[in-house]
């Protein structure tokens, strides 16, 4: 029934899935005065308020494209700012009405500054109460964020916080009493905060403007006609501003897609997760019906099946009981509906983005026909943006990035991360290697530089702490290459000058915030200049720089309201700051596609309209527990319900979802795990199951998203590599260990001798194989040296001693040291026994030992070397070789089988009298002595007593094997005695070893 208040009310809807923008313009267009409501003679006379900033420029751009080009004097167009969402409830963008308004209410605060103060006072709240564990400026800066937050919806929603000491009783759990005493910050400090600097929140003052702008049209109304357009009035402020508006003389309020075919009963039970339930409420304060809103001049569609069955489809759930009765009816009607609506079913989130990207391309090849990709994803978003890219077709995603994930605030990130992890190699080449790293320098000849610095000293154990480690490895590095490294040294010392104004700050104490963003700031200039550009220009250009430098310069302007912030803080409080703020694309990079967020999507229609990430928990989003109240609190004090949020998400999915070409897409699994569908989309399947329908599928984009990256058929498997260099080219020099590998793996030792190719080590390996036995047959050496002919008295002093020199001369490997320090104590104790057996008959003992000899008999001389760890001569004229171990030795069966003849030739070698200061004398004695450092200390393994035996058996087998090899035809195989490889080899990639060996080529050419 129609009120008497109502009949003086002007109350339009647009129906959903009518191109907002596009049937406002062409109606006022056509006719500005709108069949006499108000008196306009042209467009200019009009003022449209509408909800944000992206409406109005949307607005704007269809009066231009009905116009056809011709010049036209537009309507004042302006943003309501009307808080849907929590995106807006800080963008100082949504102010309404300024000018003499706004003169009469003091300044708002930044929302920055109000941060950095609520951070500061929550500190202070945490010394105070030391339970609550807040000491992290880090920490109390994400907290002032929520509190912010808070405030913010308070004020939006005009709740007293008055009423919050009365929410908790005293038999409540302390967790909510100690709440409370938190929000005693917001209640009983923050009013004076404002009041001694003549400030009020944002969310405050726009309340009062929009509640002053209402009190100064309905005392005198404007001359020109007004209209509210896009907007649910979920403000109560901008509710009681549009209630004037819809009853001036000349005013009028359009709805967005109201449900004028929704049965009473239904209305009337709509809750806040419900789509109509903004509107719902707004009639409600307007004092209105649903029989009082008509319908915007000439916005029927032929699509209003669709319409209806979304709406009907999400009627709440207490009425659903209706669909019985109805179903038979609208079976047909429910046909016409699904006409255009198009279900997809990925597999994977990449395998969904891939397929909404050829449906975007396919959409290009219609002359102008436009498509749009609504998604709350943004992973998903980039994902899509990324392969429209293989087409060069580039698009921004309007709902921006976050500043946090922009490049120079990454940059700036990894720098402090550096500073934090003491520039240990993973943290130092990640922010050397970002692309605005450069260091005064050209760009690739820096990251040749940087990629050097990285195999010459990053490479194995982490290098000790800061820049000072740095040179310890390249003096550790250059002692090994026995020359210097100018070029390494020059480049430590530029990282070290670059550094050195944060490095001096660096320390436990907390420092001014402007003095270590200051010095932040000029560090992260010095290592982004390069030549012919300065750090600045690198640093801050584009649209993300341009906005993170006018983050910091906000940031260095009210500096001085944060608190002391200790350097290795200094990350975290940032992110805190940054958390929340996008960078937003002034421009899209294409005129007929749009990658758009919910919020960016309202009141625009594309002719292709792609709903994406249609999975619970994601659209609809989950709903967020507040970190201050609890449900019965927020709903208690007056506060909307978390559900409000899913009901503004499920009128956006109505919305979008009525185009007439609208493809709705989902993912079966995310991140490995089956996903649930979005409770819309089980609603819809719902209803339409009771019909004996279903929404629409086509597989077809999904097949052609799978085809994309799938590589053509081969004709057949790939075989196995059979490189078969010429002799010219083939290795006439090899190490007794060199002589394995080419015995199990021989195409590891063409791509390590005919290649010339190097295997990296990991980058931090923690005690890495190689460094360990470094220091530990450094330390045994130099036992064995200051001992050649009599063992001390205490043999394991001795032996402790050793070791420690050795530790000291490795202080570049402090993990090596941490780790293999203690452990040499047990292989000592373990040592000094077994050396007392080792030198019985002994005369002298020799250690590392480098020695060589020449294989004859080929059709070229062949090279063999070795260094062996120790040799003992024994007074009965024959020679003993020890090797030391400290991870996997051989056994006796492995040597005999001559699958591990290192020992074997190295007794060759002796016996040739091939090792320095040694003559050539019988082999005896072979064996391991494996240096654990575990329970036991180690292991003393006899290989064999007929060491000359074993000599001759393996130089005979090494000259035939090297015979077989000086043929050009003969390959150099991968893996091909399988049962004597190793699992994993270092050349097995290069190899292709999985491609071949899937086929079931593994083990051709034994």
């Amino acid at each position: 029934m129609t009120t008497r208040a109502a009949r003086s009310l002007s109350l339009f809807t647009m129906p959903s899935g009518v191109g907002f923008a596009d049937a406002m313009a062409g109606a006022l267009l056509e006719d500005p005065g709108l069949g006499g409501r108000w008196q306009a003679d042209n467009l200019s006379e009009l003022t449209i308020l509408l909800p944000t900033r992206r409406a109005v420029r949307a607005l704007s751009e269809a009066f231009l494209r009905a116009s056809d080009g011709r010049a036209l004097l537009l309507p004042s167009i302006r943003p309501l700012g009307d808080v849907d969402e929590e995106e807006l409830l800080l963008d100082p963008g949504t102010r309404f009405a300024e000018g003499a308004l706004g003169a009469a209410l003091p300044p708002a605060m930044d929302g920055l500054e109000r941060q950095m103060v609520l951070t500061r006072l929550i500190l202070k709240w945490g010394e105070v109460n030391p339970k609550a564990g807040i000491a992290d400026p880090g920490q109390a800066a994400a907290l002032a964020g929520d509190l912010g937050r808070f405030l913010d919806a308070v004020e939006t929603e005009g709740v007293s916080l008055s009423a919050l000491k009365d929410l908790v009783p005293h038999d409540y759990a302390e967790n909510w009493q100690l709440t409370l005493e938190f929000l005693q910050i917001v209640t009983a400090h923050w009013p004076g905060v404002l009041q001694e600097r003549g400030l009020i929140d944002p969310a405050a003052r726009r309340t009062m403007l929009l509640e002053a702008q209402a009190a100064a049209w309905e005392a005198k109304p404007p001359k020109g006609p007004v209209i509210a357009a896009g907007s649910t009035g979920s403000v109560p402020a901008s509710a009681k501003l549009l209630s004037v508006i819809a009853r001036l003389p000349q005013g009028a309020v359009v709805l967005p897609g109201l449900d004028l075919d929704l049965d009473e009963e239904a209305w009337g039970a709509i809750g806040e997760s419900h789509p109509q339930f903004g509107m719902k409420q707004l009639l409600g304060r307007l004092g209105a019906a649903r029989d009082d809103v008509a319908p915007w001049p000439d916005s029927a569609r032929e699509e209003a099946a669709r319409v209806r069955l979304l709406n009907e489809a999400l009627r709440p759930a207490e009425v659903t009981d209706r669909w019985r009765d109805m179903i038979g009816p609208l079976k047909e009607e429910m046909k016409d509906a699904l006409q255009g609506l198009t279900l997809i079913e990925a597999q994977t989130p990449r395998e969904e983005a891939a397929a909404i990207a050829l449906i975007m391309r396919g959409v290009l090849e219609m002359p102008e026909k436009t498509a749009a990709l609504v998604t709350p994803d943004r992973a998903l978003a980039r994902r899509v943006a990324g392969e429209l890219q293989r087409w060069n077709i580039r698009i921004d995603d309007s709902s921006g990035v976050p500043l946090a994930d922009a490049p120079v605030f990454l940059f700036l990130r990894l720098l402090l991360q550096a500073f934090e992890e003491k520039f240990a190699p993973v943290a130092l080449l990640a922010l050397l290697k970002h692309p605005l790293a450069a260091l005064g320098g050209e760009p690739g000849r820096f990251k040749a530089d940087i990629r050097r610095l990285e195999r010459a000293l990053l490479r194995g154990p982490r290098p000790a702490p800061g820049m000072g480690g740095l040179r310890l490895a390249l003096h550790a590095y250059e002692e090994e290459r026995r020359q210097k490294d100018p070029a390494l040294a020059a480049l430590i010392t530029q990282l070290e000058e670059a550094v050195e104004p944060l490095a001096a700050l660096w320390t436990g104490e907390p420092q001014p915030l402007k003095a270590v963003t200051e010095r932040l700031i000029t560090i992260a200039e010095t290592l982004a200049a390069a030549k012919g550009a300065s750090g600045a220009e690198r640093l801050w250009a584009g649209e993300e720089g341009e906005a993170a430098s006018t983050f910091f310069a906000g940031l260095l302007e009210k500096a001085g309201e944060a608190p002391p912030v200790p350097p290795r803080g200094l990350r975290a409080f940032l992110e805190s700051l940054a958390l929340g703020r996008a960078v937003r694309p002034r421009f899209g990079r294409h005129p007929r596609l749009a990658i758009l967020g919910p919020l960016e999507a309202r009141l625009y229609q594309a002719d292709c309209m792609i709903l994406s990430s249609l999975n619970e928990g994601v659209w609809p989003a989950e709903t967020k527990v507040d970190p201050w109240l609890s449900r019965p609190m927020r709903r208690d004090l007056g506060l909307y319900s978390p559900e409000r949020r899913i009901g503004l998400s499920a009128h956006d999915f109505i919305q979008a979802a009525s185009g007439r070409e609208t493809f709705l897409t989902r993912a079966l699994k995310v991140d490995g795990a089956p996903a649930v569908p979005s409770r819309w989309l089980l609603r819809l399947e719902s209803l339409l199951g009771g019909a004996g329908l279903s929404l629409p599928r086509d597989e077809v984009w999904c097949e052609w998203a799978q085809e994309l990256d799938k590589p053509g058929a081969s004709p057949k498997p790939v075989d196995p590599p059979r490189p078969a260099p010429p002799l010219a080219a083939r290795p006439d020099g090899f190490s007794v260990t060199d002589v394995e590998t080419l015995i199990r793996d021989p195409y590891a030792l063409y791509a390590k001798k005919v290649l010339g190719l190097r295997v990296l080590e990991p980058l931090d390996n923690f005690a890495a194989a190689r460094d360990r036995g470094i220091v530990i047959h450094k330390a045994m050496e130099a036992f064995m040296r200051a001992h050649p002919e009599n063992l001390p008295e205490d043999i394991e002093s001795a032996l402790l001693e050793a070791g420690e020199t050795a530790f000291k001369a490795a202080p570049d490997r402090p993990e090596v040291t941490a780790f293999w320090k203690p452990r040499f104590a047990q292989i000592a104790a373990w040592a000094a026994e077994e050396e007392r057996k080792l030198r019985e008959g002994v005369t002298r003992v020799h250690a590392e030992c480098k020695g060589s000899m020449e294989i004859g008999g080929l059709k070229r001389p062949v090279t063999l070397t070795a260094r062996a760890d120790r040799i003992d001569e024994r007074a009965d004229g024959a020679l003993a070789l020890l090797d030391f171990k400290t991870g996997f030795a051989p056994s006796a069966a492995q040597v005999e089988s001559g699958f591990s003849p290192q020992l074997p030739l190295e007794a060759a070698i002796a016996e040739a009298g091939g090792f320095e200061g040694i003559g050539a004398k019988p082999a005896g004695d072979l064996r391991y002595l494996r240096l654990t450092g575990g329970e036991k200390g180690g292991e003393n393994r006899l290989i064999t007593e007929e060491g000359a035996l074993w000599a001759a058996e393996a130089l005979a087998g090494l000259r035939a094997l090297l015979a077989s090899y000086e043929s050009d035809g003969v390959p150099y195989l991968s893996r091909p005695r399988v049962q004597f490889t190793a699992r994993f080899s270092n050349y097995d990639h290069l190899a292709r070893v999985k491609e071949w060996s899937a086929a079931g080529a593994e083990g051709e050419g034994e």
